[in-house]
């Protein structure tokens, strides 16, 4: 057996568990750490600016590639109270990160030393496990079953704590005998899916909500394949969007009360049956319960026990991994197709496609300064369909999932659920790192760009190139929108006269200059006829320069983006699309 210290087994733990890469930065209390992955090597590192920054590269790099695990190491204290906010990220979406904290000495852990902090008490709710390791020989033992943990039915982040003294102690440890341990998948019974099958066969209108667990468990061809067999269209979810190519014939748009499409909406409202796969029916997707579910049937298939009948009762619920679910679908679909009995839907797709034709947003405008929509128009003209975006929440957020579209799964990166302004940038990193040779797109606001726009050094730094497309209203655009029921306008304009660059008219930040000052370029636009042409000039200049490249479009103050409460209630503030010529970039203007 050999010997080494526990963080020496530790990191070739990582290296076996097929880790390559890490994000964070070095402290005085993992300084251990740090010093073992430079001996025993295998491991490479991309040094944040700021410990949250380096949870949500870590969540960006999970998300891009089947099988990843992102990993984010900070020291003792504040380094890992400033990664909850990765934590509950993850947590939120179902996403697999390891976070490794540095700790204060095992003895003095009750006698407030230091920077330290119960990071175990306070990581707890946010994570599947998190543990202060107090024993060195446990060490490689608890990285063993972080990953099982990680891995095994609904996944989700782990936070290791590692006290300073326990990195250091030498223990006895083989890592060429080393395995990981199998992960737990549920399964559906060939019962359970007949059953199911049986119900969306009896339904006249019957649709399939595609989730992201489908896109975790790497399913999204079976459930394209299943759509095919059954002729049944599909809804995904924002996390899901992406399982289905958004010009497949069965794609029938997504659906809520913010990211959603006119005709989704339209489409659920005339269903009569939905089977469920992996999603969890977050309240952005369903809106008020009672339209939502009125005159419907729900099957609901999801990998968490405790996710079937929280939001409300469907009429049947199957525990079981997406890909193991569909596996069991497509085989049986197949069988009752050869055997004449599954029904003929084409009917229902025809007119689920023709709201997909008519039922659209107006994107053709001329104003200046720019209207948001212009935006979307341009960027999918301007990136073709093997595009990554990357984004996370605001006005910039809705109206991108609204007008942009999607090809292909993990080509929507999206915190869904916990929304920390802040995460664009450094998740954008995690998938350039992830992911060297595809297009990688962010879309930010003013606003969540700004929180950790220090981050853009990393990619100078690193050589993680990639195009930011950065809305600029000056405004917390969808707080000020949220207000408009409070009546007022409050504490949300960001605008104000810089004096140090008066040509940007009182939208205050100079964002150019700020971006080039950490070793990125920028391009400002003012008017909609140049925003094609900057992002050509964007793409040559990541090319030539490997970094970051920002292309700020000024917009006007105010917008107010479709959404509501209801799915039947959606406000519509903008003017709608009449022909094809008012929205040249939609799934039916291309076609």
């Amino acid at each position: 057996m050999a010997r080494m210290t526990a963080a020496e087994a530790a990191v070739h733990v990582l290296r076996k568990e097929g880790v390559d890469v890490a994000f964070g930065l070095p402290g005085a209390a993992i300084n251990p750490f740090y010093a073992a992955m430079r001996k025993v090597g295998g491991v490479d590192h991309v040094l944040a600016r700021h410990v949250e920054g380096a949870s949500h590269m870590a969540e960006g790099y999970t998300r891009t590639q089947p099988g990843n695990i992102g990993v984010c190491i900070g020291t003792s204290g504040p380094a890992g109270t400033d990664m909850i906010t990765g934590l509950y990220s993850a947590s939120a979406d179902s996403i697999p990160i390891l976070c490794i904290t540095g700790q204060a000495p095992a003895s003095k852990l009750h006698k407030e030393d230091f920077q330290a902090v119960d990071i175990q008490a306070i990581a707890g709710p946010v994570t599947k496990w998190a543990i202060t390791v107090r024993e060195p020989a446990q060490v490689p033992r608890a990285f063993q079953q972080a990953f099982q943990i990680m891995r095994s039915s609904r996944p989700g982040p782990v936070l290791l704590d590692l006290p300073i003294d326990v990195q250091m102690t030498e223990i006895e440890f083989d890592p060429d005998t080393y395995e990981p341990l199998p992960a737990y998948k549920p399964a559906a019974t060939r019962a359970q899916i007949e059953k199911a099958l049986g119900m969306l066969n009896e339904a006249d209108k019957p649709l399939l909500v595609a989730g992201g667990g489908i896109i975790n468990a790497d399913a999204s061809d079976l459930l394209t394949e299943f759509a095919e067999l059954t002729g049944v269209p599909v809804i995904p979810t924002l996390m899901g969007w992406g399982t289905i190519p958004d010009d497949h014939e069965l794609m029938a748009g997504m659906v809520g009360l913010q990211t959603s499409h006119r005709y989704g909406n339209a489409t659920m409202l005339e269903s009569d049956f939905v089977m469920g796969i992996g999603n969890r029916w977050a309240n952005r997707h369903t809106g008020t319960l009672d339209t939502y579910t009125e005159g419907r049937k729900f099957v609901h298939v999801d990998i968490e026990p405790t996710q079937i009948g929280r939001i409300f009762g469907p009429d049947y619920g199957i525990v079981s991994d997406a890909k193991a679910a569909l596996e069991l679908f497509v085989e049986v679909a197949k069988e009752w197709k050869a055997e004449g009995k599954l029904k003929d839907r084409r009917q229902w797709a025809e007119e689920c496609q023709e709201r997909k034709r008519t039922l659209l947003r107006k994107t053709h405008f001329d104003n200046v300064p720019v209207k948001p929509q212009r935006v979307y128009e341009e960027m999918n003209k301007a990136f073709g369909k093997n595009t990554r975006y990357v984004s996370t929440i605001g006005l910039s957020q809705i109206a991108g999932a609204q007008f942009l579209h999607v090809y292909k799964p993990r080509h929507w990166i999206n915190c869904g659920q916990a929304g920390p302004l802040g995460w664009t940038i450094p998740a954008a990193l995690g998938v350039r790192r992830a992911d060297p040779d595809t297009d990688i797109v962010a879309l930010s606001g003013d606003y969540d760009f700004q929180f950790m726009i220090e981050e853009l050094a990393v990619g100078a730094q690193f050589n993680l190139p990639y195009i930011h497309v950065l809305v600029n209203n000056s405004y917390l655009g969808l707080i000020r929108q949220a207000q408009r029921g409070f009546d007022m306008d409050y504490q949300v304009q960001l605008s104000f006269e810089n004096i140090n660059c008066p040509e940007i008219n009182g939208y205050g930040v100079d964002h150019v200059s700020v971006v080039e000052g950490l070793g990125c370029k920028a391009i400002r636009v003012t008017e909609p006829d140049q925003i094609g042409a900057a992002f050509a000039e964007a793409r040559d200049l990541m090319k030539q320069y490997r970094v970051p490249v920002v292309v700020e479009v000024i917009l006007e103050r105010v917008t107010n983006i479709s959404m509501g409460t209801d799915l039947a209630g959606i406000n519509e503030f903008e003017d709608l699309a009449e022909n094809v010529a008012d929205a040249p970039s939609s799934i039916a203007a291309l076609r």
